[in-house]
């Protein structure tokens, strides 16, 4: 207990910890004293903005000392409302932490796993996909395609990528593009071939981070479906004046035995329910850091199925939300696969303790244990960025 002069801890606290030159992993906890909540706000590009506001939103959610409770899952779901009306990912990406942090907080107070908080397990395992994005380096085809033999190897039936650096469909007239988006499909090819060497039944998704114009995402489709990829995430931007672009996008991409994927970015129901509505995508995929936490992706899986829309969590960062988006996709009606990055880094497991259960045959138990069922070992000077 702190002396009478002193002032009581803060009941939020965030930590950045940078694992590699591109990816800092921002980490959130509640405490009351006894118990301590953890969530995540990983936004890349974006990790002091996110601090700041995780930092201007615990003054304004928790009183130092107040006992965090049932009550502020209120506040934090008006402020997300107002979020998802503005855009702004920021501070929605700092809310979700937030309330992620809030609820394992609460799921250790009554000593029950965070999925018991969530609703009825419907699944003790949850099958993954690996996406070897990140850890790719060099980004060669060769070096593609050894990543996808080595996820594939250790029983991930379903590998995704993001091959097509550099392009921008804001430079789509330059004649660079046309050699940045040739070099994206080799990277594809590279993958496809090594795979129907040695798994010859591996899905193959492609992330395309919103890169293309319309012309180009069409044509994109069918470079990709002759290549074998069964997933095309992300072609346009995720805008009204795309909807038209997305919807024969899809018809486009079913014809050609493709799912459509995309909505990782979206903000709580009001801000994928247009798409939804408008039938943009086969699968949508609301991330428990951006989306509004836990209890907002339940209600967005709930109303795509209610559309007629699959519902795949997008989860390529750090342990403490692969965490999270483990308990929430056990209470799934139904879960296609949970994404999950692929050795980005040996800080993934190093970073959380034992109770992080380890891939296996491309599927991961659920975590056991009260609340979130893992803890984070922060390691000095590793949150310090360049």
């Amino acid at each position: 207990m702190p002396s009478p002069t002193q002032s009581p801890p803060p009941v939020l606290s965030c930590q950045p910890v940078r694992v590699s030159e591109r990816t800092v992993w921002t980490f959130v906890e509640i405490n009351d004293g006894e118990f301590t909540g953890l969530g995540e706000s990983t936004l890349e590009g974006h990790s002091e903005a996110i601090g700041e506001a995780l930092r201007r939103l615990g003054n304004a959610l928790f009183e130092p000392g107040s006992q965090p409770s049932e009550r502020h899952f209120r506040p934090i779901a008006d402020r997300l409302r107002i979020a998802s009306q503005s855009g702004d990912l920021i501070e929605a990406t700092a809310l979700s932490g937030i309330e992620q942090a809030l609820h394992d907080l609460l799921a250790r107070r009554a000593g029950i796993p965070l999925h018991a908080r969530l609703g009825e397990s419907r699944r003790s395992r949850v099958r993954l996909y690996a996406n070897i994005n990140r850890g790719t380096v060099p980004r060669t085809p060769q070096q593609f395609a050894a990543r996808a033999i080595r996820a594939a190897s250790q029983g991930f039936d379903a590998i995704k990528m993001a091959p097509f650096d550099g392009v921008s469909p804001k430079a789509a007239g330059d004649a660079s593009q046309r050699a940045l988006i040739d070099a994206g499909l080799a990277r594809v090819a590279a993958v496809r071939d090594a795979l129907d060497e040695t798994h010859p039944d591996c899905k193959l998704m492609v992330d395309c981070h919103w890169r293309f114009n319309a012309a180009q995402a069409m044509q994109m489709a069918d470079e990709l479906a002759r290549l074998k990829v069964r997933w095309y995430e992300c072609p346009v931007a995720e805008v009204p004046e795309q909807f038209g672009t997305l919807r024969a996008l899809r018809s486009r991409a079913n014809q050609l035995g493709m799912q459509l994927a995309g909505a990782e970015t979206m903000i709580g129901v009001n801000g994928f329910m247009p798409l939804l509505q408008a039938g943009l995508y086969d699968v949508v995929m609301p991330d428990v850091k951006h989306a509004g936490g836990l209890t907002e992706v339940l209600r967005i899986a709930e109303v795509a199925a209610a559309h007629g829309t699959a519902c795949s969590p997008h989860n390529p960062t750090g342990p403490i939300c692969h965490a999270h988006s483990l308990h929430v996709s056990a209470v799934f009606n139904e879960l296609p696969s949970l994404e999950v990055q692929f050795e980005e880094s040996a800080m993934f497991f190093d970073l959380a303790d034992n109770g992080l259960p380890r891939f296996e045959s491309g599927m991961s138990a659920l975590p056991t244990g009260p609340g979130l069922g893992t803890r984070c070992r922060f390691i000095p000077n590793a949150a310090e960025e360049n």
